[in-house]
């Protein structure tokens, strides 16, 4: 296995790990808040916001990570 494909695997497996922790921790909290049909779909759509900050966040520390790289590698 090549170090591409362990990147890929590793970056799956995190991926798959975090869908997990959201359904769980915030889309099944809010789909059993409500009794209607029409509210639970409503909370499992506003949950997508979450989910959209939670990668919002993610995408910026990697970025952040990406730029500052250089000149925080040196200092270890």
């Amino acid at each position: 296995m090549t170090n591409e494909q362990v990147t890929y695997v590793v970056a799956g497996a995190c991926a798959l790990i975090a869908l997990v922790a959201f359904v769980m921790l915030i889309l099944r909290p809010a789909w059993t808040s409500y009794s209607r049909v029409w509210e639970r779909m409503a909370a499992a759509f506003l949950s997508l916001y979450v989910l959209a900050a939670f990668v919002g966040v993610g995408v910026a520390g990697g970025l952040a990570i990406t730029w500052f790289w250089d000149r925080i590698e040196g200092n270890f």
